[in-house]
Order: structure tokens, then C-alpha cells, then sequence
């Protein structure tokens, strides 16, 4: 999918970048495609009201389901983008819809449930949408290997990793990250 964060030719501010983050999970879902170039278009050009316009098309998109219609997602992005559309009957909840969220955000919360948050938030520092989980200690896994392992292998996996920094592997880690153990 494309990334907004990828854009080069633009400078774009990190509210807006936060934005997209926020909600492009939810867009593809209903059916925004981000690889047409004029929804791409819309999104850069967009300089004001982009959170007010995702929502919208959200809520309509739902309005729509319900009342079974036909729903064009990418046209009508670019249309609340273009056209400032407010959203009517936006609720917050609304994101927590499991099909709008990342597999990254679902992953982080899953293994909240099956490890408990204590356990996971003391192993892993962040879950990256690059693909990749990082662990305190530093070390990084794919995501993809870790669904292909499972949860226990990925807990002890961790575990070993922090158990490495805390028995004095620190200097080193540190340093290589550094560039230094060359």
C-alpha cells in the first residue's frame, strides 16, 4: 500500500503524516485504493480538514453498507478531500473496528492478551510498520517470522534477547549499534 510517509517530492508535517497513519488502515479497508495517483494527489494537495475528510468517508462509507448502495471509496476520498467534507455522527470508536487497524496494532494487542502488557511492554519496544518487531534489548525480528513461530517461541525468543542485554551485553549492543564493534 502506498505510504504517505514516502513522499519525497513534498515536504509534509508530521501532524499530517500522523494523521494518515491514523486512519489508512480504515481507507483501505473500505476500499480507498492508495496506488491510484489521483487519490494520492488528493491526499498530498490536501492542506487542511484531512482528519475531517477521512472521517467522513468513513461515516458515509458505513451510511452507505446500511442502506446497501453502491459506495465508490476512492472517489468519494478525493471528493471530501477536495470538497472539505465534515463529518456527521463521528464517534472515536469507530477505529477500534478490527478490520480498520494494522496487523502490527493487532499483533502489539494480542500479544498484550496472551503474555499480559507487563510482560510485553518490559521484552518489545515497538512493533514497526516496516515489518519488524523491536525488542529492548535492540534486536529486531521479522514480522513475518514471527507469525511463522508462534507466540511462545517469539516470548522466549525475547526473553533470551533481553537476558542478554541485562548480563552484560549492553556495552556491546550499544556500541554496535554505534557502528563501534566493527
Amino acid at each position: 500500500m502506498w505510504n504517505l510517509r514516502n513522499v519525497t517530492y513534498v515536504e509534509i508535517d508530521e501532524v499530517t503524516l500522523d494523521i494518515f497513519d491514523k486512519y489508512k488502515y480504515a481507507l483501505a479497508y473500505i476500499g480507498v485504493d492508495f496506488d491510484r495517483e489521483d487519490v494520492q494527489d488528493a491526499v498530498i494537495d490536501c492542506s487542511q480538514g484531512m482528519e475531517e475528510a477521512f472521517q467522513a468517508t468513513i461515516v458515509y462509507w458505513q451510511w452507505k453498507s446500511k442502506q446497501k448502495e453502491d459506495f465508490y471509496p476512492s472517489a468519494a476520498l478525493i471528493d471530501a478531500l477536495n470538497k472539505s467534507w465534515k463529518p456527521k455522527y463521528w464517534q472515536e470508536e469507530y477505529l477500534n473496528n478490527p478490520n480498520f487497524k494494522s496487523p502490527y496494532t493487532l499483533w502489539w494487542e494480542q500479544v498484550g492478551e496472551k503474555w499480559g502488557n507487563d510482560v510485553r511492554n518490559q521484552l518489545i519496544a515497538d512493533v514497526h510498520d516496516t515489518g519488524h518487531i523491536e525488542f529492548m534489548s535492540g534486536d529486531k525480528l521479522r514480522f513475518s517470522v514471527a507469525e511463522a513461530w508462534g507466540w511462545e517461541r517469539v516470548l522466549n525468543y525475547a526473553r533470551q534477547s533481553c537476558n542478554r542485554l541485562s548480563n552484560g551485553n549492553y556495552q556491546y549492543k550499544f556500541n554496535n549499534a554505534r557502528g563501534k564493534n566493527k
